[in-house]
C-alpha cells in the first residue's frame, strides 16, 4: 500500500507472519515506486528489476546476479513502523523513533467506554488549520447548528487554558448542545475539555455537565489524528472512545461522518491554508484563547510544516 507523509512516499506491506513493514517508497536501484511491486515469500520486490528486500531494507535478490550477495550499497531505507488503536504510526528518523512516544489516548484503558475509528478523510488544508478548528468552540453554533450548538445560544462563557511541559489543556468548557452525541437527543448542557500533546493530534473529553456526577448518562473521548500529505493537503481519522454501548458501530461512525462534513468545507475555504503562527497576521478575541495557545504551542515546538 502506497502512502504518503510529509510529502514523503512510503510503502507498507506485511511480510509471512503478518508483521507490518515500511520502506521508503524508492528502489535504490533505478528509483521505481516499490509500491508498484509485489510480496514474494514475505519480502517486498520491485517492480522493475525484481530486487527483493526485507523489512529493514536489506536487499537479499538480484534477479540478472543470482550468484550475486547484496550488500549496504543495494539496501533500501526503512522506516520504523508500529500498530497501535487500530491506526498505523510510522516515524520517518530511525534515530528519534527510539525515543518517540505515540500519542496518549487514556480513555483507551476505560473499560466502560466502546472503542472504534472514524476516517480517514481527506481534507485540503493543513493539518494546523484541522487542529485549531478541533479546538474552536464559538464555531459549534453556526457550522454544526442544530447539532452541537444553537445560534440563538452564541455566547461562550470563559474557560481556562493550563500550559503543560509536554502540551497544554483547555478546561472547564460549558456548551448548549442540541444533540452532542448520537444517544442524546436532547438539549444538554455538556462540559469540555481538550488535551493537546502533539502538534498534528489532540484529544478531547466531552460529558455531561452534572457537578459530583462520577459516571454521567453521556460521556466520550474523541482524539483526532492526522496525516499531513503535503503542506496544503492532509487525512483524518478519530478514535472514539463512548458510553453509548446500543447504537451500531456504523451509526456511531457516520454521526462522526455528519459532524466533520459539516466542518470540511469551511476548513478548506481558509486563506492561507497554512496556518499563520506569529503575532498579528489574524485577529483574536478572548473566546479563542484555545487557538492562541496552540499557535504559541506550535512555535515552541520549532512546527515549520503547515504553518507560515
Amino acid at each position: 500500500m502506497p502512502v504518503t507523509l510529509l510529502n514523503t512516499g512510503l510503502v507498507l506491506w506485511r511480510n509471512d507472519e503478518a508483521v507490518l513493514q515500511c520502506l521508503y517508497d524508492q528502489c535504490p536501484h533505478r528509483g521505481a515506486k516499490l509500491s508498484l511491486g509485489a510480496v514474494c515469500q514475505g519480502q517486498l520486490q520491485c517492480p522493475y528489476h525484481g530486487w527483493r528486500f526485507d523489512g529493514e531494507g536489506v536487499c537479499h535478490l538480484v534477479p540478472s546476479m543470482v550468484s550475486f550477495k547484496p550488500g549496504p550499497a543495494q539496501q533500501a531505507r526503512a522506516v520504523a513502523v508500529k500498530e497501535h488503536m487500530g491506526l498505523v504510526w510510522v516515524c520517518l528518523d530511525s534515530e528519534s523513533a527510539k525515543l518517540t512516544q505515540l500519542p496518549a489516548f487514556t480513555a483507551e484503558q476505560n473499560s466502560r467506554l466502546r472503542k472504534l475509528n472514524a476516517g480517514p478523510y481527506e481534507v485540503t488544508t493543513s493539518a494546523p488549520r484541522i487542529i485549531e478548528n478541533f479546538l474552536d468552540i464559538a464555531h459549534f453554533s453556526f457550522v454544526h447548528s442544530g447539532w452541537l450548538g444553537d445560534p440563538n445560544t452564541t455566547h461562550i462563557a470563559d474557560y481556562q487554558v493550563e500550559i503543560q511541559t509536554s502540551g497544554f489543556k483547555v478546561k472547564n468548557v460549558r456548551v448548549e448542545q442540541p444533540q452532542a452525541s448520537l444517544a442524546m437527543t436532547q438539549n444538554e448542557l455538556v462540559a469540555y475539555q481538550y488535551d493537546v500533546t502533539h502538534p498534528y493530534g489532540a484529544v478531547l473529553t466531552k460529558r455531561q455537565a452534572v457537578e459530583g456526577n462520577e459516571t454521567p448518562a453521556f460521556e466520550e473521548s474523541i482524539a483526532v489524528f492526522i496525516q499531513p500529505v503535503t503542506a496544503e493537503s492532509c487525512r483524518v481519522w478519530f478514535r472514539l472512545a463512548v458510553s453509548d454501548l446500543e447504537s451500531e458501530p456504523q451509526a456511531l461512525i457516520e454521526f462522526q461522518d455528519t459532524i466533520f462534513s459539516q466542518d470540511r468545507p469551511v476548513l478548506e475555504s481558509q486563506t492561507p491554508r497554512l496556518l499563520p503562527i506569529h503575532a498579528g497576521t489574524e485577529v483574536h478575541v478572548a473566546t479563542d484563547k484555545a487557538a492562541v495557545a496552540y499557535r504559541k504551542y506550535l512555535l515552541q515546538c520549532g512546527v515549520t510544516f503547515g504553518v507560515c
